[in-house]
């Protein structure tokens, strides 16, 4: 703030847009801890998001190196100050931390610290974290804050959007749960209709197979060999709904292993060819990958649930430092004149949602009797 008025606005503007950026918890709590610290030109930054157990779910600082961080240990349980602050939800602001009444000590590996600036960030009532700085870099007088009035202002805009930007991301990302929650509950469902026509056929070549067996024993044996197939088939079915039940794993896989995984599934679960191959493609934003996903799922849908293709084919390549995914059926196509009436039946205004949403363009290619073609592609970070 130091540079004038102007400056310090821009700096204050800078710092919210960054957090209103972000979507991803984690993203958002270090840009809040890093927008902080160079606001107030402190040395140390910190913010903890607080368990039901006392101590923190989540802990992020700016200031201290990734080899400092290892050598302090454990997070902090919730005492001392940062109680105070998450108890009686009052900002703090003090000379020297290491006199108050209320310190603790902290570990040896810790860096040493004086003047502090604390102050909660709640949701309405909820304390959903405790943000803090230390040792503001300006000459101090003797006993003396450097933390300024001014700094507990600038501090206060920053903690009330920053619980604006943490509880836009705490939705989003139930709201992701809860749509990955549905999608392995609609995989598990064709899984089941797979598995399921696959045991009925196989019962069918049973019985076939037994009344064949007094009259021709060549044929009985050509239908006990199809039903060991079907057998085999199927216990492919269920194993694959095991590993579809588990846990999404976009965020722990990446995409393209995601990807690879449920086309696999996909492929042994219908009669359709489904094949995937990937080049190049780096690591997205989440955004990005999520999307991506959601699009590749639901073209792959209509190519397989409408379409009636043979085959499809999904690639997914690096263009320039995003990616493009391309889903190509040979199934029976439609009228891109007719795209407004087909559109939203076959999920093609939701793709054009998903896919403007992380700006990125999609394109239809198709026509009666010739299959489709969609090519969806997304910038990078």
């Amino acid at each position: 703030m130091s540079q004038g008025p102007r400056s310090g606005l821009a700096a204050v503007s800078s710092a919210l847009l960054a957090m209103s950026r972000h979507l991803e918890v984690r993203d958002v709590l270090k840009t809040i801890v890093a927008s902080a610290r160079e606001l107030l030109d402190a040395q140390y930054a910190a913010l903890g998001v607080p368990d039901d157990h006392g101590g923190f779910a989540q802990f992020v600082v700016d200031g201290v190196s990734d080899e400092q961080w290892k050598a302090i240990g454990p997070l902090p349980r919730q005492h001392g100050i940062l109680a105070a602050m998450l108890q009686e939800a009052r900002l703090e602001r003090l000379a020297d931390v290491r006199k108050d009444p209320r310190f603790e000590g902290w570990p040896s590996a810790h860096p040493e610290m004086a003047d502090f600036l604390g102050m909660p960030i709640r949701d309405g009532d909820e304390v959903i974290g405790a943000l803090f700085l230390a040792n503001k870099n300006c000459p101090k007088p003797e006993g003396a804050c450097g933390f300024t009035q001014e700094d507990e202002d600038l501090l206060t805009i920053l903690a009330q959007h920053a619980a604006i930007a943490l509880t836009n991301a705490r939705l989003y990302e139930r709201s992701r749960e809860l749509t990955i929650a549905e999608e392995r509950s609609r995989l598990a469902h064709e899984l089941h209709d797979a598995v399921a026509q696959k045991l009925f056929s196989l019962r069918l070549t049973a019985q076939a197979a037994a009344a064949l067996v007094d009259r021709d024993p060549s044929r009985a044996k050509g239908e006990l060999q199809q039903v060991a197939v079907l057998a085999a088939e199927a216990a492919d079915e269920l194993r694959a709904a095991v590993v579809e039940l588990r846990p999404a794993a976009l965020d722990e896989d990446g995409l393209v292993a995601t990807l690879r995984t449920q086309i696999q599934v996909l492929d042994r679960a219908h009669s359709a060819r489904v094949t995937f191959a990937s080049l190049g493609v780096r690591a997205l934003p989440a955004a990005q990958e999520e999307a991506v996903l959601r699009v590749a799922q639901e073209a792959l849908h209509n190519a397989l649930r409408h379409a009636g293709a043979e085959h499809v084919d999904v690639t997914l390549d690096r263009r320039g430092g995003g990616a493009v995914l391309r889903v190509t059926d040979d199934g029976s196509g439609f009228d891109p004149q007719g795209i407004r009436r087909a559109g939203r039946h076959l999920g093609l205004v939701s793709m054009r949602d998903r896919t403007s949403g992380v700006g990125g363009t999609l394109t239809v290619e198709s026509a009666p009797g010739k299959g489709t073609t969609i090519e969806m592609e997304v910038p990078g970070g």
